[in-house]
């Protein structure tokens, strides 16, 4: 189903001052870490970090947009770099299992590291966990996560998505990620963070190819390997899920949103990049 009518229920709870802390699982690897910024080590201490590594990433940027929303969560991760839904099936069971509000689930960027594109092990992975946490939880509400085209994988000669238009990744991942969504009754959405990432390249506000240098006035959504997001590329994935997890309009942040002032990204571009975000949740809903 469409990411904002179970958000949007959720919502409702979520923003009764009155409701007791939701919580909120991250499982993925170093595209929700923040990589490669300083998102990577933003405020660890805001969150659970069930591998105790000192990541901060997308979610403590969740927990900071939802102290100044004045909404309660509690915010944990199981998170590492270069891992698939398979990984965390097999390998972390015992430290995800539990019984969570909300789950966010991110595959490994290019689906299957084997075999780029192949969505196999994707829609036999995502269902089992969606079972593991329901299981737990009945009233779990679990989303899948879809990232942005990889520059490298576009633009370099060996780039699995050579030759097609920038957002072609993005959206072949997004629509393997709504097959998994439909093979399972207990996922509830995907979360278009990756067509986010393809509205601000046709909008004009990020640049979208940085191997052939940036356009002036414009971001880099990416990091310097091309591959991970930059601080903004993470701001901008971070707006998309808490505006599609808790209904909040995030233009209410407004340009003196602070974990963009602690980050460093421009108050004016911090606000431009929250209407990004919530066009793209808006059309998603």
């Amino acid at each position: 189903m469409p990411v904002g009518g179970a958000a949007q229920e959720a919502a409702a709870s979520t923003q009764n001052a009155e409701t007791e802390a939701k919580s909120i699982l991250f499982i993925g690897n170093s595209f929700t870490m923040g990589a490669n910024s300083a998102v990577l080590r933003y405020r660890p201490d805001s969150v659970n970090d069930l591998h105790e590594d000192g990541v901060g990433g997308i979610p403590a940027l969740f927990a900071k947009f939802a102290e100044q929303a004045e909404m309660d969560w509690n915010v944990s991760h199981e998170l590492r770099g270069g891992t698939t839904l398979e990984f965390h099936l097999n390998e972390q069971r015992g430290k995800i299992g539990g019984a969570w509000d909300v789950v966010v689930m991110q595959q490994f960027s290019v689906l299957d590291p084997e075999n780029p594109g192949d969505d196999g092990d994707t829609r036999r992975d995502a269902p089992l966990l969606a079972d593991l946490f329901t299981g737990a939880n009945p009233d779990a509400q679990v989303y899948l996560m879809s990232t942005w085209t990889r520059a490298d994988q576009a633009y370099k000669v060996d780039g699995r998505w050579k030759g097609k238009p920038v957002g072609s990744m993005a959206l072949d991942v997004r629509r393997a990620l709504d097959r998994a969504d439909e093979a399972s009754e207990a996922i509830d959405g995907v979360i278009p963070v990756g067509q986010a990432w393809n509205r601000a390249m046709q909008e004009g506000v990020a640049d979208a190819n940085p191997y052939d240098g940036r356009e002036y006035g414009q971001i880099d959504l990416w990091s310097y390997d091309h591959y991970h997001a930059s601080a903004e590329g993470s701001y901008l994935e971070a707006l998309v899920v808490f505006a599609s997890i808790t209904g909040f309009d995030v233009r209410q942040f407004g340009a003196g949103e602070r974990a963009a002032h602690e980050l460093g990204i421009e108050p004016k571009m911090a606000a431009r990049l929250q209407e990004i975000a919530m066009a793209e949740v808006e059309a998603n809903a």
